[in-house]
């Protein structure tokens, strides 16, 4: 890139990238390869579980709410504005890592035991909305994964956030080792409960909207993708409420939890700000989506350009 345009300033690449559509493939995959490893995307999500269970409390909500996200900015900066003809070459391959991202992580936790393990793997099925949005290429579902971003960041966190809370009193994180919480921490359950439908999609909360547009975008563009990361939403509801239920209904059997304490001021205080946010973004969603919609709109004009060029790349030689 530097070598054709003599700089590395973004600014004056995006204003004329110029590359050939064979030099668009592989600075696509080059930029791919770090960006789907940063989302994560399938396969190579497989740091960010064991990474989650490593870190503290602060160091998974960091993780989660900032550090995802970079993968998708570098697709929105780097991949789509840059590389646009390689961008609609790879379309179908991105659809089918993000679709198995959906499903096959959301199925993985599912099993899990461990709260930030599950946690996880559902960051990862969320992420596969992002990118299934954003190689859309459509105003709606690059809108949807923009929005899911944020979303997410403020929900897993927050989710970070309540697991870290009952850790700090029991030490494990192991769903078994808990139950009946709502006995002994009513106020607790209640915040777990706004983000855990928060996570599912809940109508009313932020995490309802990213996904919902992320779909109908997608939707627009390609029925059968949509049809089956739809499946994903199902089963976030499964292993979210799945979660919910072994950790907060139910008796009170444990005998180390017959004296747990409830939320403390400063743990409510830390998380009333998400929780505000979540469910503000849910019932009124315009500030954030009239804040980057003409960014999107902007974005999609060398995109709508490639695919009316399209029968150039298809001519071209591909690796």
């Amino acid at each position: 890139m530097f070598w054709q345009h003599g700089s590395a300033d973004i600014a004056q690449i995006l204003a004329n990238p110029g590359f050939s559509p064979e030099a668009q493939i592989w600075l696509w995959l080059a930029f791919f390869a770090s960006f789907a490893v940063k989302m994560p995307m399938w396969p190579v999500h497989t740091w960010l579980p064991d990474a989650h269970v490593e870190a503290p409390t602060a160091g998974s909500v960091i993780l989660a709410a900032i550090l995802l996200k970079m993968g998708g900015y570098g697709f929105l900066r780097f991949s789509l504005p840059m590389f646009p003809d390689a961008s609609l070459y790879f379309q179908d391959f991105v659809y089918v890592l993000s679709v198995i991202a959906i499903i096959y992580t959301s199925l993985v936790a599912l099993m899990q035991e461990d709260m930030k393990k599950l946690v996880a793997y559902s960051s990862v099925a969320h992420m596969g909305f992002v990118t299934m949005g954003i190689f859309s290429m459509t105003q709606q579902g690059i809108d949807g994964a923009m929005f899911q971003m944020i979303s997410h960041g403020l929900v897993s966190g927050a989710l970070f956030l309540c697991v870290g809370v009952v850790y700090d009193r029991m030490h494990t994180r192991e769903i078994a080792a808990y139950g009946g919480l709502v006995n002994r921490m009513p106020l607790y359950a209640a915040v777990f409960m706004l983000f855990t439908m928060a996570n599912v999609g809940l109508p009313g909360t932020s995490g309802f909207v990213g996904e919902f547009l992320a779909l109908l975008g997608t939707f627009g563009a390609n029925s059968w993708v949509a049809f089956f990361a739809t499946t994903g939403v199902i089963l976030s509801a499964g292993y979210a409420l799945w979660l919910y239920r072994r950790v907060v209904f139910g008796k009170l059997e444990k005998p180390a939890l017959a004296h747990i304490a409830d939320m403390t001021p400063r743990e409510l205080a830390a998380l009333a700000p998400l929780a505000v946010l979540t469910i503000f973004f849910g019932v009124y969603p315009a500030p954030l989506l009239d804040l980057f919609g003409p960014a999107v709109t902007n974005l999609l004009k060398p995109l709508q350009a490639a695919a009316a060029a399209a029968p150039q790349l298809a001519t071209a030689s591909l690796p």
